[in-house]
């Protein structure tokens, strides 16, 4: 190993307890997606880091977007370590919002407690733990003495849990991270810390609103309810759509094993009248589903697309009155980094020399910002990795394990020096 790498090494062990404390620190500011709270917060607390490391610091606004409200600003943070040279330009990305916590947890799940070797709180894995690494990557890089011949950027995005339009998108849109800028990006989401994750399955989240005819209660059969046929579409999709979806399975290394299938799962249902007000005696002449398809990239959404159109052809002919409307809510393509990408090399050996083990390449059973930064931006090297385990995203009682927090960090130092140069 080189001296230069030895000296990196070094310098992240000298920080291991900063980059925990930090950790910590984020998953104080409860940055809860939905509405939105504590990003201006939380992108203060990013930036003046990074400041402090010597980067130059932006903050971009998502002026524009109906997300970005005064109560609810969408503030982002990027800064920038200077090359020395004109050599490729290495970009971190991490979001900072999260989830909400939800029940069941037996620790303040914003409370950021450091204990028997793991971090705990909303958001420690999903990714406030790898935001971190980030940040201290290039830290490790000053503390060393290094300088790379490109620039290193570390960027903190909004709404990644509900898109990302706000965040990651509107930095491609507004060509902050963009080909001919931006060489490589790295997201350090949760896929474990031996793991280099290549892509992501696509999404097709639509709306299938039915159509009856109200009519007295006690009188239901000269109505036609929206519901009864509702429950016939959902009984299609668990019998006939949903059996044929689980024998395809993608040549992408989806993770878990389970998720390299295509999948189909209903998100929410709702018809007839508001079920906490005051009931009349009607026949349900409305209800509506909303469905989450995760189809594999050998699919493609025009096929999705027609496998719902044609059951939803075949019920509307075998049930008198089933009158139906789809529409769509959020469409994401599948996304791959090319073969043979240096970014997943630099990677591999990063993870070599820390982990003393080949890294396993993966892909994602959800999306992440890698589908802005491919599609927007036109950035095609640019893969996941980070610490934290991929089953505790959004579970009570998320944790981030210490020993991963810090390899990764180490990972990440080492794959910016190589390739910045």
């Amino acid at each position: 190993m080189s001296d230069v790498k030895e000296r990196v090494l070094r310098a992240v062990d000298g920080l291991a307890d900063e980059v925990v404390a930090f950790t910590s620190e984020l998953v104080r500011i409860p940055t809860v997606n939905p509405p939105g709270e504590g990003y201006e917060e939380c992108a203060r607390l990013i930036g003046d880091r990074l400041k402090r490391g010597g980067l130059a610091v932006e903050y971009l606004a998502a002026e524009g977007r109906p997300e970005h409200t005064t109560s609810h600003p969408r503030l982002n943070v990027v800064g920038t370590r200077p090359g020395k040279a004109k050599g490729p330009v290495v970009h971190f990305n991490g979001h900072f919002d999260v989830v909400p916590a939800g029940e069941g947890w037996t620790v303040d799940p914003f409370g950021g407690k450091s204990a028997t070797g793991k971090i705990w709180g909303r958001g420690t894995g999903d990714m406030k733990a790898g935001l971190a690494a980030a940040v201290y990557a290039v830290e490790a890089l000053r503390r060393a003495g290094v300088e790379t011949a490109g620039a290193v950027e570390v960027s903190g995005t909004v709404d990644e849990e509900s898109g990302g339009f706000a965040g990651m998108a509107f930095l491609a849109e507004t060509g902050r991270i963009a080909k001919g800028r931006t060489d490589y990006v790295i997201i350090p989401e949760p896929l474990g810390v031996d793991r280099i994750c290549i892509g992501h399955r696509g999404v097709w989240w639509f709306e299938v609103a039915l159509r009856g005819r109200i009519a007295h209660g006690s009188m239901p059969f000269l109505g036609v309810s929206a519901i009864d046929h509702m429950g016939a579409l959902l009984e299609a999709v668990r019998a006939e759509l949903q059996p044929v979806l689980a024998m395809r399975r993608t040549a992408m290394p989806v993770v878990p094993e389970a998720a390299g299938r295509a999948t189909l799962n209903v998100n929410a249902v709702v018809g007839g009248q508001a079920a906490d007000g005051i009931q009349t005696p009607c026949v349900a002449d409305r209800c509506r589903a909303i469905f989450d398809r995760r189809f594999l990239i050998e699919e493609g959404l025009d096929g999705a697309r027609a496998e719902v159109g044609a059951l939803l052809e075949t019920l509307a002919a075998r049930i008198p009155g089933f009158q139906y409307e789809v529409r769509d809510l959020m469409i994401v393509h599948p996304v791959r980094t090319p073969d043979g990408s240096p970014l997943v090399a630099a990677l591999g050996r990063a993870i070599a020399v820390v982990r003393g083990r080949e890294a396993a390449l993966v892909a994602s059973p959800g999306t992440y910002d890698q589908k802005h930064v491919a599609r927007i931006a036109g950035v095609e090297h640019c893969v996941a990795y980070g610490p934290g385990v991929l089953e505790l995203a959004h579970q009570p009682d998320e944790w981030c394990g210490v020993e991963d927090l810090v390899d990764s960090t180490k990972v990440l130092a080492l794959a910016a020096l190589e390739l910045a140069g």
